[in-house]
């Protein structure tokens, strides 16, 4: 494949990634029973992009320990990186076992009982669009995919699961500082054009490289997310060629420079160059 323009194999094996993006949606959605959303030109539900549930064949559990509640599975391509963020986590003092997993990966019908649950007269949010703020629709979700890890700190020391608080963290600060590193990038930064609420605990993996086993395959899928939609911090090291191919319609203006960019290591909390991978790394 030359390097100027992706071969048409690759651009239709693109769009059938997309298929949402590649034609117009006709009709509203159900999410939830009495609850539809149309999907925008851009595939778009209530501002979250569309994702595929992962084939099982693709998961694999994350090390022992670090799931809190429902078990972690995750995609076979981030398992590696996982584990060395958690082996560099391991060694800093204050960090070190705190690091947790409160989400992982989902099934489109799990996602459709966490985002439906709290939707109702009685309940947390009134209508999908409350919802959808804080959590992203069935079949809407990154969490289908496998890659992405809503992290959370134990013990928690006043500071609850999926709340901005674990950014002032120290554990949640070193995350912030180090996850690149390990080829994670927050999906939700503070005044995303998703209109999606602050996540400093959701990160989804992309790999820290492009050379890096699977991180073609990611960022293939999270490809129409980080143009339009930056992560930050992000993996900024340059992208293939046939990335190119991938439809980037006009919806809406561009975040400000300022958030584009990765956050720096925050003060008093040290930054981690990832160590050399273990030897369970093989094993997963």
């Amino acid at each position: 494949m030359s390097r100027g323009k992706p071969t048409i194999s690759i651009v239709s094996w693109i769009v059938g990634l997309f298929p949402a993006v590649a034609m117009a949606a006709a009709a509203p959605e159900q999410l939830c029973a009495g609850q539809t959303a149309l999907p925008g030109p851009d595939g778009r539900v209530l501002g979250h992009l569309p994702y595929q549930q992962v084939a099982a064949s693709d998961l694999v559990p994350a090390p022992p320990g670090f799931a809190v509640g429902q078990p972690c599975l995750i995609h076979r391509d981030a398992a590696p990186d996982l584990v060395r963020l958690l082996h560099a986590a391991s060694g800093v003092p204050g960090v070190a076992g705190q690091l947790h997993a409160i989400s992982c990966y989902r099934t489109i019908a799990r996602q459709r009982g966490v985002f439906c649950s709290q939707i109702g007269p009685t309940k947390r949010c009134k209508d999908a669009a409350e919802r959808a703020r804080a959590v992203g629709p069935p079949g809407y979700s990154e969490h289908a995919t496998g890659y992405a890890i809503d992290f959370g700190i134990r013990p928690s020391r006043d500071c609850p699961d999926v709340e901005p608080c674990i950014a002032s963290t120290v554990a949640g600060k070193w995350l912030l500082a180090n996850a690149p590193g390990f080829g994670f990038e927050l999906s939700f930064p503070s005044g995303n054009a998703q209109n999606v609420t602050w996540e400093p605990w959701h990160w989804r993996w992309v790999g820290s490289a492009i050379t890096t086993p699977g991180a073609d395959r990611a960022r293939a899928l999270f490809a129409i997310a980080r143009m339009n939609f930056p992560a930050s911090p992000a993996i900024t090291d340059a992208s293939a060629p046939w990335l190119d191919a991938i439809p980037n319609p006009s919806i809406g203006p561009p975040l400000p420079p300022a958030q584009r960019q990765n956050v720096p290591p925050a003060e008093g909390v040290p930054a981690t160059i990832p160590p050399k991978p273990p030897a369970i790394l093989t094993r997963l």
